[in-house]
Order: C-alpha cells, then sequence, then structure tokens
C-alpha cells in the first residue's frame, strides 16, 4: 500500500528529492551569509564606529528619537521590534566595530524606517504573524490526522492550506528585507558612517542576508509542492 509519504517500508518517493533540493538551497545560503558575515566581521570599519552608534547615528538623523536601541543579552537574532519601537542588535553587532556589525545594525534601523514611513509590505507580514504562528504548528499535525482518520480530505485540505499561509508569509518577507537592505546600505553612505570601500563590504554583507529568505521562501514552496502532490488528490490512496 502507498501511503504518500513513502512507499510503506523504506523504499524511495520521487517527490524527496524537492526536500533535498529545499535543503541544498538553504545549506549553501547558511553557508554563504555565514562566511561573509565572518569575513566583514574582520574589518574593523575607518571611524571606529559601534553598530549602536550606527544605529543611534542613522535614527536620529531620520528623525526617529523614540526608537530605542537595546543590547540583546546572549546569541544573535537581531531584529526591529514594531510593538515596541526597539532595535535589538546582539552582542557584538551592538558593541562591535566592524563592518558586518554596521551593516547589520543598519539594516534594523532599515525596518525601523519601514515601520516609521507606513511601509506597506511590513504592515502585511505584521498583520499576518498571529495567523502564522498558529498556522505553521497546525498545517503538517492536521495532513497526517487528516491520512490517519481514512484520508479525511477536509484536515488534509485545511493542513495544506494552513501550510500555505506560512509559506505566504515568506513571501512577504523577500520585499521586507530586500527593501530594509538597501535602506541600510543608502542610510550608510548617506550618513557616511563608511568608507567607498567598506560600503561595498557592507553590501556583500547585506546581500548574502537576504539570499537566506529567498532560500527558506523556495525551500518551503518546494515542500508545499510536495506535500499537494502527496495529499491533494480527492481519492484515498490504495493497492
Amino acid at each position: 500500500m502507498y501511503y504518500g509519504m513513502g512507499y510503506y517500508g523504506f523504499m524511495w518517493d520521487p517527490t524527496y528529492y524537492l526536500v533535498i533540493i529545499g535543503m541544498l538551497l538553504c545549506l549553501g545560503a547558511s553557508a554563504l551569509v555565514n562566511s561573509t558575515m565572518r569575513k566583514y566581521a574582520r574589518v574593523r570599519n575607518m571611524s571606529g564606529i559601534t553598530g549602536a552608534e550606527a544605529a543611534r547615528r542613522i535614527l536620529n538623523n531620520e528623525g526617529l528619537y523614540n526608537v530605542q536601541i537595546e543590547c540583546l543579552s546572549r546569541g544573535s537574532g537581531d531584529h526591529y521590534d514594531p510593538r515596541t519601537n526597539t532595535v535589538r542588535l546582539s552582542q557584538q553587532n551592538y558593541n562591535g566595530v566592524s563592518v558586518t556589525a554596521v551593516g547589520v545594525a543598519a539594516h534594523e534601523c532599515g525596518h525601523a524606517i519601514q515601520h516609521a514611513k507606513g511601509y506597506a509590505p511590513l504592515s502585511i507580514r505584521s498583520a499576518l504573524v498571529p495567523v502564522v504562528n498558529i498556522s505553521s504548528t497546525l498545517g503538517i499535525p492536521l495532513i497526517l490526522l487528516g491520512v490517519l482518520l481514512s484520508w479525511n480530505q477536509t484536515l488534509i485540505q485545511i493542513g495544506i492550506w494552513a501550510f500555505a499561509l506560512s509559506v505566504l508569509f515568506q513571501l512577504v518577507t523577500l520585499p521586507v528585507e530586500f527593501n530594509a537592505s538597501r535602506r541600510a546600505v543608502q542610510k550608510v553612505e548617506q550618513y557616511g558612517l563608511l568608507t567607498s570601500v567598506e560600503n561595498a563590504g557592507c553590501k556583500k554583507v547585506l546581500t548574502a542576508a537576504a539570499l537566506t529568505y529567498v532560500a527558506s521562501a523556495a525551500s518551503s514552496i518546494l515542500q508545499l509542492l510536495r506535500l499537494v502532490l502527496l495529499f491533494g488528490g480527492n481519492r484515498r490512496r490504495d493497492d
């Protein structure tokens, strides 16, 4: 009997190629961004400005005095929180004086500028967050439950649509991230935070980081395609 997730036992399911392609895309993008960030994390910027100082200068010049800058207690996870108007930077980027530190800080300020200007894709992404938090958790379990309940198509289709919402979220994230990076590069140049040579390195850091979102979105699309191929039919899969 064919169960959709692969032949019963350990026989090969051709749709696994989609999973492998997605995994390779993510691994390649992750390797590129890690390599690029490490490279420019070793390059001290000529002005000796820290990531936190660069962020404060950008925000002040943009009139965003209300946006706070915080140092994360541990780990990375640099981000902008629109709920509290706060740019949060990892310790190495908050205190660091590297090209990477300035680039990452400027990128998060790009999100703050988006928020202040009412950038539509950011608003859409923020609105999707609570829905996606639920759908991304329930998608696969609903599909599996539907399969266990004699291929209950209602549960399976709800699960597929729930997973599709998380894919939509990642697609909406792409213009948000690319736009934030573009704003970051513009502001770094406009306010003279880095030299022209350092700006080139900053662009490479932000481009590499953006590619991770592209790879993640592509991987999710492939996974969604696989789910549709395996479970999207309207008939039970028997011998």
